[in-house]
């Protein structure tokens, strides 16, 4: 009797019944497609990297525009970078959900005439790049890429793509992510999550069917670098702390390489065309990527109309990349930290990204923690690999559906509250998806509204943070101050996008916003606000002392300037003109900045006001028993 196999509705164990889904890496300098496909037996899953028609794996993240728009993407666009530098759109990613006040240097992004709107000189705009076909945003040219990797997997798949997973350096920021995901909208793509390149990578490894351990990921691909910290437990991915730097990779050790060659002939940037600029740089990649397996290799380039050959070893190569190799093992340092851990603990540590194939970071890496790094799967496939393979789960394709990620969110999320504080609600390194939620109250006496300010960051004050967004809830029953009672719930969901709502607990009444930056933090900013809350712990302490010190003043300034207003009367002369004076000093202790001196001020106000908080609950009492015999009270 044969055994028939049953399947869920919709789904089947025949191949050609399978839903085809895709999984993208979008990298900076190279992007890569890649999906699962089976056999039919549930055993048979395979991932493989999609090649184009030519058997090219990876397609250059390179856009070139004309007058009609963008008129080739990859190959074909990188091989007009030189001779049409104007229009040719290179490393973008790295502006990914970035505003203009946030970039130092435009130059390495398009060195010719792709410069910012007159109109967009705003610390909130987008950034926009001049081309031939107009004004041309990151997020614009990253769905040019995604259109051409769907448009590959769809000729070599046959048939529509159900979906796709696409990966972001583990240490994208909440802009960052929706930029990507704006671009995935735009592609026409129907995204079913964005998942973290070092969370892909462990996937693509199979880390999962190893036995508990943890496992760090290290990834240093074109244009971003972030480490990430697994504990791998029974198929359940749980990243422990995650850390890195969104402008820091391979292209660095390409301008390092310019730099050098620049300063070797006694020339700087500004003395070479865009043309000139663009072979310049071509010409470095390819020296550092050769000097992968030489001691030394020669560039050539050209400069002010005068040509140059210059020698660069491995050994000179390893010094002008040295400080930026440091920066990555200080990353991982901070990261073992954060968690809690050893390099002695960590059981494996994968390498990812084209930019670990340099000696020296291979050699840094295996020096930190003390083994030699894993690069069994090529770092420049393993990305798009795990991807796929994450994309198979979520669709139903696979047979590993008890697979679960748990990334962590980079940075702390909160709301500003009274005094210029930030109020953390979701800690940095907390598993996502997740939701939390805190109570707040009102700050002053019949207050309706309250605004909600949403800010990301370490630092205790609002000033040293970064604004998210911002929204109000009205309706609020008119209360005495700290009456309301509302509940403030952040949800970050598992592409790490926030959702931030507020109910009034009595009435039901609520408020929401999905935070929907238009850029994202500045270069280093992330690592920045990490090491501030480190540095300047005991400066934002007293920050806030001192800032919780002139609330609870005010708060008391005005609760006796409105008892006064109504109940003045109560007093003498003399002891009215004694909570007088001691307001009037109270307020000019607040300027003083001094958390002692108007701690003093407050308790001395607190003291003069005693006797007329006496005599308002004794005046009180009288009004309420008035006119009623003592049955009546007992009653």
């Amino acid at each position: 009797m044969a055994i028939l196999k049953i399947s869920e509705p919709g789904q089947s164990p025949l191949p050609h019944q399978f839903k085809k889904v895709i999984g993208i890496d979008l990298g900076t300098t190279n992007s890569l497609v890649a999906a699962v496909s089976h056999d039919g037996s549930g055993e048979g899953e395979f991932p493989a990297v999609l090649n184009d028609l030519e058997g090219r794996a990876m397609l250059p993240s390179v856009v070139h525009y004309g007058i009609d728009g963008a008129d080739c993407v990859g190959h074909e666009a990188m091989a007009l970078a030189a001779q049409d530098p104007f229009n040719t759109l290179a490393s973008f990613k790295r502006l990914m959900g970035r505003g203009i006040d946030d970039i130092d240097d435009l130059q390495q992004f398009n060195v010719a005439n792709d410069t910012v709107s007159t109109d967009q000189k705003k610390s909130t705009a987008m950034i926009r790049l001049a081309t031939v076909a107009g004004d041309i945003t990151p997020l614009e040219a990253s769905a040019e890429i995604l259109k051409s990797l769907f448009n590959r997997a769809q000729a070599r798949l046959g048939g529509p793509i159900e979906g796709a997973v696409i990966t972001v350096p583990a240490y994208f920021d909440d802009a960052q992510r929706q930029a990507t995901k704006d671009a995935a909208s735009l592609a026409g793509l129907k995204l079913l999550r964005l998942i973290n390149e070092p969370t892909a990578a462990a996937v693509a490894y199979g880390l999962d069917k190893a036995d508990d351990r943890l496992v760090v990921i290290y990834d240093l691909g074109g244009g971003t670098f972030d480490v990430s910290i697994l504990q791998l437990s029974d198929g359940v991915f749980e990243v422990l702390a995650t850390s890195g730097n969104s402008s820091l990779g391979g292209d660095d050790f390409d301008l390092a390489i310019v730099q050098w060659a620049l300063t070797q002939v006694g020339c700087v940037a500004d003395d070479l065309s865009p043309s000139e600029y663009r072979r310049l740089l071509a010409s470095a990649r390819a020296v550092k990527q050769q000097l992968t397996e030489s001691e030394a290799k020669s560039i050539d380039f050209t400069c002010a109309n005068e040509r140059h050959q210059l020698n660069l070893s491995r050994d000179q190569f390893n010094a002008l990349i040295t400080p930026l190799v440091n920066t990555t093992v200080e990353v991982c340092r901070s990261s073992l930290h954060d968690a809690g851990l050893t390099p002695a603990e960590i059981a494996d540590v994968v390498l990812v990204g084209g930019s670990t194939r340099v000696p020296l970071v291979q050699e840094r890496v295996a020096e930190l923690f003390q083994q030699k790094p894993k690069v069994d799967v090529d770092p420049d496939k393993v990305v798009a690999l795990g991807a796929a393979i994450q994309a198979d789960v979520l669709i139903g394709n696979s047979s590993n559906a008890d697979l679960l990620l748990l990334d962590v969110t980079p940075l702390s999320l909160g709301i500003e509250t009274m005094g210029g504080l930030v109020e953390k609600i979701i800690h940095r390194n907390t598993s996502i998806p997740s939701s939390r939620g805190q109570e707040f109250t009102t700050y002053k006496d019949g207050q309706t509204a309250l605004a909600i300010h949403v800010l990301q960051g370490e630092r205790d004050l609002v000033a040293d943070c970064r604004s998210l967004a911002r929204f109000e809830l009205r309706g609020i029953p008119p209360m005495v101050a700290g009456a309301a009672r509302i509940e403030v719930t952040f949800k970050v969901d598992a592409d790490g996008l926030l959702e931030v709502s507020a109910q009034e607990i009595i009435t039901g009444i609520t408020a929401n916003i999905q935070v929907k930056p238009s850029y994202g933090l500045a270069d280093n900013e992330i690592a920045e606000m990490l090491k501030a809350s480190y540095s300047y712990a005991e400066q934002d302490r007293d920050a806030r002392m001192l800032a919780e010190q002139k609330v609870e003043a005010i708060g008391l300034i005005d609760a006796v300037k409105a008892a006064l207003l109504v109940d003045a009367d109560l007093l003498d002369e003399q002891q009215l003109g004694d909570i007088r004076q001691s307001i009037e000093t109270l307020l000019l202790d607040i300027d003083t900045n001094n958390t002692l001196i108007i701690s003093q001020s407050v308790a001395i106000l607190g003291r003069e006001t005693e006797s007329f908080a006496a005599l308002r609950m004794d005046q009180s009492i009288r009004t309420a028993l008035q006119g009623k015999n003592l049955d009546d009270v007992v009653e």
